[in-house]
């Protein structure tokens, strides 16, 4: 069982109590109208909102100082990839998979999977409306729901 499993339970039963739902009824169409992302996407989500902050100078400093960007990177420096636009940040090295949770492989790795177009938004609450509509239409493919919604 997956450590997400429990807070999704969670998640499903919050959705149900809302539109008094039964234990057998579906329960995505409701997460869609509550506009909830899954747990997993929220987490994502977190994850870059919190590199975001960091990226433009919000964020405390024992939080700027667990990630580290491409372009600050001694060994990338002199490479194309650290002179653009958007910055990537670097992953650090793993010996198990176990790391792969840690906030300082976690947040780099999931910001680094963003599409240009968000990363590049300065303003914080422009971003969290790009952020949570890309994973709103990430975890629900969102086309195809809404159709299943409006024909039930």
């Amino acid at each position: 069982m997956s450590t997400l499993e429990p807070l999704q339970r969670v998640q499903n039963a919050a959705a149900r109590l809302v539109f008094g739902l039964g234990r057998f009824n579906h329960v995505t169409p409701r997460l869609i109208q509550l506009h909830w992302l899954p747990v997993s996407y929220r987490i994502e989500f977190k994850l870059c909102c919190f590199i975001h902050a960091i990226h433009y100078g919000r964020s405390p400093t024992y939080l700027t100082q667990t990630v580290q960007s491409v372009s600050d990177s001694r060994q990338r420096s002199g490479l194309r990839s650290s002179s653009t636009s958007v910055m990537d940040y670097s992953l650090p090295r793993l010996r198990t998979k176990f790391g792969e949770r840690a906030f300082s492989h976690a947040g780099p790795s999931t910001w680094n999977s963003l599409p240009d177009n968000i990363c590049t938004v300065a303003d914080h609450v422009n971003f969290w409306k790009l952020l949570k509509s890309h994973y709103f239409n990430a975890a629900f493919n969102v086309h195809c729901m809404l159709t299943f919604i409006s024909f039930h």
